[in-house]
């Protein structure tokens, strides 16, 4: 299994070839098919690809990337190859270009073997959503690995590929991360070009990434990161240094004292923050009363955006076309109605009712204030602050099929959501592993394109954990 990217590095070094290790990534793929991780494997184009690496490196002239294995969540667009977002209603949907981010890591010579299941439509906290299946957590098959980007993450921490692109709208990255003791990696909202991610709620998307290894995550955020024409609300700012002086590290009181963190993570928790207290980092005590208005708040606004987002999928411009339809608005109707998912449709008509007449100040104009609220509370933690540490996920994994209640799944992302309400960059590094045998992980998050220091301190941190 090559891990890490240096692991890839390694083996070519050794006399392996770029075409050796996919064919090597291909079989343990299939061989571990009972983890439902892959939707497809591109074995012609990824075994094509390495034969022309392979050439590129004997003339050196191959790329940071090269004979990297990477695997993409079925809501990025890779031209001349299916992409589905896990939902019948885009079924043999073929897309006609390449994201931006996927791209820049193809031009890095890159090897992309696969697409991988998530959530329809990226809306899930289980994977237990997928038109193709749950996937199934690497730690124990029973159990959920998190979603909606369960089968980016579970590739990653199975070995199944080296790194793995999903998205991130509500905490789509970092929980599934928490759930499979993988690295998983937000970055500023705007640091990563949209273009070629299906759209869930785009204000809130940003393309992620899983790795075994922060120095992974922090190569592939530089090669990938900055402006693209193609999609205006990305960015091209110069991020901000890191600091030299004291460390500090913010702990917020609502998080740290919330009454649904499991016994064994918030104990954890409270050593961290002892131990580092012992050596003289300067630890800031910061408050944070808007924690139980995230997820109402994030709710509203995200299903109001997929409610105009998801209407292009009507079996006329884009997806399924019911056979038995009869007429425009029934065509409207069924093809809708079969091809989206139960959980998709629920969301759909949530955002149509927060933005329709009589209720929009209500709810969607007060979820606008409250996000402005959380944006410049933020802003001022890291006045004070270069980091803020609090827990990724309020427990571990649970099993398939035991968490049934809506309002329950949503609430998988309550330490999560902050950072896409804000826009701050963030990322979940491994924390533990349970006494139930399941890991959890630890979140960061830093100001505003200042992912140098969220590396930076993600580094830091693993020498106390």
């Amino acid at each position: 299994m090559y891990k890490t990217i240096a692991d890839i590095q390694e083996a070519l070094s050794s006399g392996q070839t770029v075409s050796s290790i996919v064919e090597s990534s291909i079989s343990n793929i299939k061989g571990k098919s009972g983890l439902n991780a892959f939707v497809e494997i591109f074995e012609e184009t990824a075994l094509s690809a390495a034969a022309i690496v392979d050439e590129k490196i004997k003339n050196g002239s191959a790329g940071k990337l090269a004979g990297v294995i990477v695997g993409i969540k079925d809501n990025i667009c890779y031209k001349d190859h299916m992409v589905s977002a896990s939902s019948k209603i885009l079924t043999n949907f073929e897309s006609i270009y390449t994201a931006t981010v996927l791209q820049r890591i193809i031009d890095e010579d890159a090897i992309i073997i696969g697409r991988l299941n998530c959530d329809e439509f990226a809306m899930g906290s289980s994977n237990e959503n997928s038109f193709y299946g749950n996937v199934n957590n690497n730690f124990n098959q029973k159990y959920v690995p998190g979603g909606s980007s369960g089968g980016s993450a579970v590739a990653v921490s199975a070995g199944l590929c080296t790194i793995a692109l999903g998205s991130d709208t509500g905490g789509s990255v970092r929980q599934p991360a928490s759930w499979t003791n993988t690295y998983g990696f937000k970055p500023t909202y705007g640091s990563f070009s949209r273009y070629g991610l299906i759209a869930y709620a785009s204000s809130f998307d940003q393309i992620g990434l899983f790795s075994n290894c922060v120095e992974d995550s922090e190569l592939v955020f530089e090669l990938c990161k900055g402006e693209d024409p193609m999609d205006a609300t990305s960015v091209s700012m110069e991020l901000k240094k890191e600091s030299s002086e004291k460390l500090r590290i913010g702990f917020v009181k609502e998080y740290m004292n919330h009454d649904g963190i499991d016994d064994e993570i918030g104990s954890k928790l409270n050593k961290l923050k002892s131990k580092l207290e012992s050596e003289n980092i300067e630890i800031v005590e910061c408050e944070f009363p808007y924690l139980d208005y995230l997820v109402p708040t994030y709710y509203v606004l995200s299903t109001a955006e997929a409610s105009s987002n998801l209407s292009r999928f009507d079996g006329v411009h884009f997806g399924h076309r019911s056979d038995s339809a009869k007429g425009v608005e029934d065509t409207y109707k069924k093809s809708r109605t079969e091809g989206f998912g139960k959980e998709v449709k629920r969301r759909i008509m949530t955002g149509t009712f927060v933005l329709s007449h009589g209720y929009y100040d209500a709810y969607y104009t007060k979820a606008q204030q409250v996000r402005q609220i959380v944006k410049t509370s933020t802003e001022a933690f890291f006045k004070e602050v270069d980091v803020l540490v609090f827990p990724t996920t309020a427990s571990t994994a649970f099993e398939q099929g035991s968490v049934n209640d809506p309002i329950q799944m949503y609430l998988q992302d309550i330490f999560t959501v902050h950072a896409n309400l804000s826009g701050n960059p963030a990322i979940s590094i491994p924390f533990g592993i349970h006494s139930n045998g399941m890991p959890f992980g630890l979140q960061l998050m830093s100001d505003r394109f200042n992912e140098k220091q969220l590396f930076s301190y993600s580094k830091i941190l693993k020498n106390y954990l």
